[in-house]
């Protein structure tokens, strides 16, 4: 079958754009002798290579797999329009880069799922495959076992049909031993309900076929009902250490360039400020972070492994990590000496100083980005931004006098209490901005500004202060993206803002129930996949998909949910405790903040429930 599937695609490469996305072989990919395996998982990125080949989780869990000789991980990817359009024509199933086997061939077919406009993806690379794309047709023998992992599994009921298992948490330590019983309970002849049932037992994973929510009359959740012998509900996995847990030495290297064509390491997990509207601010707590020493050596050696000339700082909050400056010092030296590019992602405006400034100056001479997120202090302290436009403003102070003319900020619009003056606030803090700089004597000469703006629409997110939140409606959202751009008033200034309809489908998916799962699939049969990219996306389908299910896209995105309401989250526990999220989006609508994790202690719960102390340092 091999050659057959390589006969195949070799005929038809000069088609398509990128063929190398197609091909395998790269340098770093793993090859193993498959009569020496036991068991097969193919890792599948629900968007083109391009994309996948960038994630950090993928490269991680990919290499860790692999370290085990008799466990053989491969890459999949989505293809794109050209290339779907010839395996579909000469019948090429979906496969994987490494061995070009087809995946339905494979034990555990993974996904992880990153953003949610990537679902009819899924069951687009499912079909491809020729797998079931419901998980009740699958075949009750011990193969294709179809799971997930990533963020988007915090809410994982509009995918409840699609999928055997969700790996919840971090996936380093339970991914193999979901493994590890598969291959046991394979050796002893089980069946597929057999090792689920099995599976439901380890911490971290949760088996949606043994829980079925039972509805109000009103559409809310009434109960969501458990078989006997399995946990009502389901915590998450967490790593304890960082220093220890595994980290690869070396990636697959593309042939072809991708979105982020670098080495990465990972600094550091969670975060410390509680942003009440980022939920990877709390999915991924407790606060965690890696030793310089560590940082270091991982540095090293994925530069030297890969021949990457370019690495980037991985985390939530770079700039957070308590060993900032040591950690700088000692990889500028480094990546200097070696010509390397250090990127630092994620820096924040309340500890941006001179001294940040001179090192990213020597390792990068690009714009800088900042995220205010709100145009007025009074809407910042509601999403608990903590930042002040005292702190901004000195940011782009310290960032002009370091010779930078190029600045970035991040917003959102629709954020919770948000009014027309939060909104005119943006362009006024831009053009604040743009007078700053030509206010300054010893500014970068002979040269202009450019302030860019992007404003993103708020969304409403599972685990989150503000999950209980309404989305604005799409009329809404139109009509303040046009007052942002008539604030606007200095040619200095560029404006960008996201697809008010892509937002709003986004918040559907987020706070959904298994209801949508009939919606999805009607989605992806009219043709809708590659949602999250705007040459792709078709709102019409989806909703007249909506319409035909008798599923209301407006019960989801713009109702307010209230404090005693069963969320379709509620079965698994992220270790934040729900009356932690109440309390704080009181807090919000009073307009007051909740200081980080290193200044108090806000009792989100996480320390009881991991039974010791907090893990960041004091």
């Amino acid at each position: 079958m091999q050659e057959n599937i390589k006969t195949k695609i070799e005929k038809h490469l000069l088609e398509v754009q990128k063929p190398s996305r197609y091909i395998g072989g790269e340098v770093g990919s793993i090859m193993k002798d498959k009569s020496k395996v036991d068991v097969r998982f193919a890792f599948c990125f629900p968007d083109t290579y391009d994309i996948g080949m960038s994630h950090l989780g993928m490269k991680i869990l990919y290499s860790l797999t692999n370290q085990r000789e008799n466990y053989w991980c491969e890459r999949c990817f989505a293809p794109s329009e050209d290339f779907e359009k010839i395996m579909r024509e000469n019948d090429i199933p979906l496969y994987a880069l490494e061995s070009l086997d087809p995946v339905k061939n494979f034990d555990f077919i993974g996904f992880t799922l990153q953003y949610e406009l990537c679902y009819t993806n899924i069951l687009n690379m499912l079909d491809l495959a020729g797998i079931p794309i419901l998980a009740k047709q699958r075949t009750e023998k011990l193969t294709q076992i179809v799971v997930a992992g990533g963020p988007c599994v915090c809410n994982p009921e509009p995918l409840a049909d699609f999928f055997d298992i969700f790996i919840i948490g971090e996936g380093e330590e339970v991914n193999l031993e979901l493994i590890d019983l598969y291959l046991e309970m394979k050796k002893q002849g089980a069946n597929r309900r057999e090792f689920l049932r099995r599976a439901s037992q380890i911490e971290g994973i949760y088996v949606p076929e043994f829980y079925g929510p039972v509805y109000n009359p009103n559409g809310t959740i009434l109960r969501i009902e458990t078989e006997k012998g399995v946990p009502e509900t389901v915590r998450k996995r967490i790593i304890d250490d960082m220093d220890s847990v595994y980290y690869p030495e070396n990636f697959v290297v593309p042939f072809t360039e991708i979105v982020h064509d670098r080495a990465s390491v990972e600094v550091l997990r969670g975060c410390i400020r509680g942003c009440r509207f980022c939920q990877a601010g709390f999915i991924y707590r407790p606060f965690r972070e890696k030793s310089v020493e560590k940082i270091y050596k991982q540095t090293k050696n994925l530069c030297e492994n890969t021949g990457y000339d370019e690495v980037s700082l991985i985390s939530l909050s770079t700039s957070d990590h308590s060993d900032i400056d040591p950690m700088l010092n000692k990889l500028i030296d480094y990546t200097v000496d070696e010509k390397i590019n250090l990127s630092l992602p994620s820096l924040r405006v309340d500890n941006f100083s001179e001294s940040l400034v001179e090192k990213i100056k020597k390792v990068r001479k690009s714009g800088l980005t900042f995220a205010p997120e709100a145009g007025t202090q009074r809407l910042r302290d509601v999403i608990n931004k903590n930042v002040t436009e005292e702190e901004i403003m000195n940011a782009c102070r310290v960032a002009f006098e370091g010779g930078y003319t190029s600045v970035k900020l991040y917003f959102m619009m629709g954020l919770p209490t948000e009014t027309d003056e939060d909104i005119v606030g943006i362009a006024e803090l831009a053009q604040r901005i743009v007078d700053l700089f030509y206010s300054m004597e010893n500014r970068p000469k002979g040269k202009s500004v450019q302030v860019s703006v992007s404003c993103a629409t708020f969304v409403p997110k599972p685990f989150t202060p503000f999950q209980f939140e309404p989305q604005d409606t799409r009329a809404e959202i139109d009509r303040k993206q046009k007052l942002l751009l008539s604030s606007v008033k200095s040619k200095k200034i560029r404006v960008s803002y996201h697809d008010s309809n892509i937002s709003m489908l986004e918040a559907v998916l987020a706070k959904g129930d298994r209801r949508l799962c009939k919606v999805i699939y009607r989605a992806w049969e009219m043709g809708c996949k590659f949602d999250s990219w705007s040459e792709y996306f078709d709102f019409e389908k989806w909703l007249e998909a909506f319409e035909e299910c008798g599923v209301n896209p407006e019960f989801y995105a713009n109702r307010r949910i209230d404090y005693d309401e069963i969320l379709p989250w509620d079965i698994l526990d992220y270790l934040v405790d729900k009356k932690f999220f109440i309390r704080e989006n009181m807090t919000a609508h009073k307009e007051k903040t909740t200081p980080n994790c290193r200044e108090r202690c806000s009792g989100c719960g996480v320390n009881k429930k991991v039974g010791r102390e907090c893990f960041c340092k004091d």
